[in-house]
């Protein structure tokens, strides 16, 4: 009898005892159990929709199919061909799936060692052609990628990957001589770290020799570049006139004004004491009265070196002679040579009058030239303007030092000279002449305009009638008029013309000289001899001068 609500009746339910070659169970002898569509194992009225059985394990499944044929096997004995016991399908031992993450991670492993098997297939080849050499062609490296979904171990394509490499090398040894690229962040190979060890040296012995030969060529240029000029490379003439030598001209020119003093001024009754002041200054030789006879007297007013020098053949480098400009009390100007010498020049100690003195003539004067003033425009209402209306009352202020009403003239940006003064010392100020300049590219005789800022220069000429308070005890009256010439800078404002710098002096566009055709030799008038200073004479105060 059939149980049809089991499981195995459509197993055997309808074999025969006949049948040779088929297995209790309903399976071929040797072959596992078909599975069956959805549609012949599902019950009546679940064809279209039928329910999703819910998934067993392997060894319920064959439980339940051991319980299945026991309860359909016949009763009594088993033939001879049948076997006991079903012959079950073999036990797949699967193993458990692998996370998603780990089939990733196994998949880019896969596609990784697939790249770098092409990338060392290529490479291997690209050698082969450069090489140029026969022979067999590199087997092309394989590499055994998993898919993403299967559970394959990464150690295979870890496997696939390392047989490309082989191949790879083995492709390189064919082709020709080569290097391994690294990885990222790896080492290079043996040969291919000896070369780029190498490759840096060389680099660096480079960079190296490189810069000790820019020090090297920019040691020659300074080097060259500091040498001193010597005084073969100047004539003589620039030698003297920038004072290059090293004799100490300063002091040797100190030490014969002081000689020059004493030997000008003498008397009588002090020729003894003057006899050994001059003994002090001079050598052996030397006239210890400097030249003087004992009659007359005579002081000196000034004794200045007056910029000459002339080498002393005899010292070389130890020796001048200096011109010593004299005024002397009686109003006479003469010029004395007197030769120096000095023992040490580098520190200018040793000095000595090393002769007698000359008297020379003056230095000749020389003439003025000419200034050009073509190409200047005077503008003339500009001229009577400043003399009538602005001027008389800024040299006001400006010669008592009125800070009060020099702010009524000036400008704010005013220099110093402008807003200090004359400090009360001339005052009664008149205003005489007035030359004031139009800008350049004006036209003469034409309608001058002027912007607002715009600043002009002007020639002033002013006579002062004399001091604006009364003069101190024991001096000298102020003079009763003098004559001063001035250079002034104006700036144009909305309020009219105020004052922004003042200097002193004009030129003469006549130039020439003043004393064609006089003699140099030609005495001033005498002046009024000083009184004595203590009865004795003295440098620049000696006792008046006395006929025998």
């Amino acid at each position: 009898m059939t149980d049809h609500n089991s499981s195995a009746g459509g197993v055997d339910g309808d074999r025969t005892s006949g049948e040779q070659g088929r297995s209790a169970a309903g399976w071929p002898a040797g072959a596992q159990q078909q599975p069956q569509s959805p549609q012949a194992a599902a019950p009546y009225g679940y064809a279209d929709n039928p329910p999703v059985p819910p998934q067993q394990s392997s060894d319920a499944v064959r439980a339940q199919v051991a319980a299945a044929w026991v309860r359909s096997a016949r009763p009594g004995p088993v033939p001879p061909g049948e076997a006991a016991v079903p012959v079950l399908p073999p036990q797949v031992s699967q193993a458990s799936a692998a996370s998603k993450k780990d089939q990733r991670k196994a998949a880019q492993e896969a596609k990784r060692a697939e790249r770098k098997a092409a990338y060392e297939q290529k490479k291997a080849e690209r050698e082969g052609r450069k090489k140029g050499r026969g022979g067999a062609p590199a087997a092309p490296a394989q590499a055994v990628a998993a898919p993403a979904g299967s559970s394959v171990p990464a150690a295979s394509a870890g496997a696939a990957a390392g047989s490309a490499a082989v191949s790879g090398s083995q492709a390189r040894a064919a082709g020709g001589a080569g290097f391994d690229v690294p990885r990222p962040g790896g080492r290079l190979p043996a040969q291919g770290r000896r070369t780029h060890v190498a490759v840096r040296a060389a680099l660096l012995i480079t960079t190296c020799a490189f810069a000790l030969g820019s020090c090297g060529v920019a040691g020659l240029v300074v080097g060259k570049s500091s040498v001193a000029v010597g005084d073969a490379d100047l004539s003589a003439k620039d030698v003297e006139r920038y004072r290059l030598s090293e004799f100490p001209i300063t002091a040797a020119a100190t030490f014969a004004e002081e000689y020059v003093t004493l030997c000008m001024t003498y008397s009588p009754q002090n020729a003894d004491k003057r006899r050994d002041a001059l003994t002090r200054y001079a050598s052996s030789g030397v006239d210890r009265d400097c030249g003087m006879t004992g009659q007359g007297t005579q002081s000196v007013r000034q004794a200045k070196w007056d910029g000459t020098v002339e080498e002393l053949p005899e010292f070389g480098a130890n020796g001048r002679y200096l011109g010593i400009q004299v005024k002397l009390s009686t109003g006479r100007i003469t010029t004395l040579s007197v030769p120096v010498y000095v023992k040490d020049p580098a520190t200018g100690s040793g000095l000595r009058i090393a002769g007698n003195v000359g008297e020379m003539p003056l230095a000749a004067r020389g003439s003025a030239p000419a200034v050009k003033q073509d190409e200047e425009v005077v503008d003339q209402t500009l001229s009577n303007q400043l003399k009538g209306q602005v001027l008389p009352g800024f040299f006001k202020a400006w010669g008592a030092s009125d800070t009060t009403g020099l702010t009524r003239f000036t400008t704010p940006d005013a220099s110093q000279s402008a807003t200090t003064g004359l400090a009360g010392a001339l005052a009664s100020p008149e205003v005489q002449e007035v030359v004031a300049l139009a800008p350049e590219g004006s036209e003469p005789n034409a309608t001058i305009t002027y912007g607002q800022g715009q600043a002009v220069q002007a020639r002033v000429t002013v006579v002062w009638g004399g001091a604006a308070a009364a003069p101190a005890k024991g001096t000298p009256p102020p003079t009763t008029s003098v004559k001063r010439s001035y250079r002034l800078t104006l700036v144009n404002t909305a309020q009219g013309w105020f004052i922004k710098d003042v200097r002193g002096g004009v030129l003469d566009p006549t130039g020439g000289r003043a004393d064609a055709g006089a003699t140099a030799s030609a005495a001033p008038v005498p002046e009024e001899n000083p009184p004595a200073v203590g009865g004795e004479p003295a440098p620049g105060a000696s006792p008046a001068p006395k006929t025998p």
